[in-house]
């Protein structure tokens, strides 16, 4: 997609703080970080929701990405969050999974 901000992160296009990569994801830091610690798992493919992921491959690459992440930045306490489609106020339509650490978070979330 041409005018996708993560498509352009993933060919180079945008400059990004790159924390993990593999060939199915990557993993950057996010621009307007909600924690401490706010990093993004992009998919390389362009998947535009959760629910149009149908490769298991690359859902076993987010996880992976997640545990490198966490091992990465040393964090054994985290949120993982994806927002899918506009009620749950998903902005860009790019499957890409938040993890945050950092702080002790509240529950609900708000």
């Amino acid at each position: 997609m041409s005018n996708c901000v993560f498509c352009k992160i993933i060919n180079n296009e945008i400059k990004a703080e790159k924390v993990y990569e593999d060939e199915d994801i990557v993993a950057v830091k996010d621009i307007n970080p909600q924690a401490p610690y706010h990093i993004l798992i992009i998919t390389k493919k362009h998947i535009p929701t959760i629910l149009d992921l149908e490769d298991e491959k690359i859902m076993v690459s987010i996880f992976n990405g997640i545990k490198q992440v966490s091992k990465i930045l040393n964090l054994n306490s985290f949120r993982v969050v994806n927002n899918c489609g506009p009620d749950a106020f998903q902005t860009i339509y790019h499957l890409h999974i938040h993890i945050l650490g950092g702080r002790k978070f509240s529950w609900p979330p708000g």
